[in-house]
């Protein structure tokens, strides 16, 4: 009888957890509503000192937003083009305009660019922009041309993506060039360069991509989302001369 009601207590004494290894739940801290477990020093957020902080997330093309704005000449604007306008230019300052543009460049990163440009021609334009915006077309430098002295030579060894600028054509002294008018666009001049008849290329670091059978970022093909978005607004493509070839310009009208 005893070792029966012996045996009874030590049964229920192992049901009750008593002796045993598991320990009962911890009760919640009425103060703090917290229990004695969760009331312990967080672990560091990734903010802290001594975590490693993480590296920026480049914006996504569906986050990004293209811009565009087109503005007069005004007397701060004139000031910037000294060298590209002057007196007898075949056009006058109030047919041009400033446009600037949304583009993605050769890092990644969404830019904005200015180009002058007839005013004919700049609302067409910020559309071709956009296009290529969508297609993140790359464009590595987007400066007005006065940045280099209106130097045609030097703003293309710099790979920028220019307009109007009050010059020749290249190799022939007596012609206004298309840019003349601001109805000429050089797209990234070492990707896409000009190509003489005799075979000279400028600029001379161009000559890396004299073969369009390749392909690199900024390269203009037949074809391709940038020859097809100025061709939408009837301008057309360098690439396709027989002699010269000058890849990188685009012109209303075809020279």
């Amino acid at each position: 009888m005893k070792r029966s009601l012996v045996l009874a207590i030590a049964l229920g004494l192992m049901a009750t957890g008593c002796g045993s290894d598991v320990s009962p739940t911890p009760l919640r801290d009425s103060a703090s509503g917290m229990s004695p477990a969760s009331s312990a020093a967080p672990e560091p957020s990734p903010s802290s000192p001594d975590r490693a902080p993480e590296a920026p997330t480049p914006p996504s093309a569906a986050a990004a937003e293209y811009f565009s704005s087109v503005a007069q000449i005004d007397g701060a604007t004139r000031d910037r083009i000294q060298h590209s306008w002057r007196p007898g230019c075949p056009v006058p300052l109030e047919d041009l305009r400033l446009l600037t543009v949304a583009h993605w460049g050769f890092d990644g990163r969404e830019h904005r660019g200015e180009l002058v440009v007839h005013a004919d021609a700049a609302d067409g334009l910020g559309g071709v922009f956009r296009s290529l915006f969508d297609a993140r077309y790359p464009i590595e430098r987007m400066e007005l041309v006065d940045v280099y002295g209106a130097d045609d030579d030097a703003s293309m060894a710099a790979n920028n993506s220019s307009g109007f600028n009050c010059r020749p054509v290249t190799g022939n002294p007596g012609v206004w060039s298309e840019h003349s008018f601001g109805r000429a666009i050089d797209l990234n001049p070492v990707q896409n360069p000009y190509v003489t008849s005799a075979g000279a290329v400028l600029p001379p670091s161009g000559e890396a991509y004299v073969d369009r059978s390749r392909s690199s970022p900024g390269m203009i093909h037949a074809d391709d989302a940038v020859v097809r978005a100025f061709a939408a607004i009837g301008w057309a493509w360098g690439g396709d001369w027989t002699s010269p070839k000058d890849y990188q310009h685009f012109s209303a009208t075809g020279r």
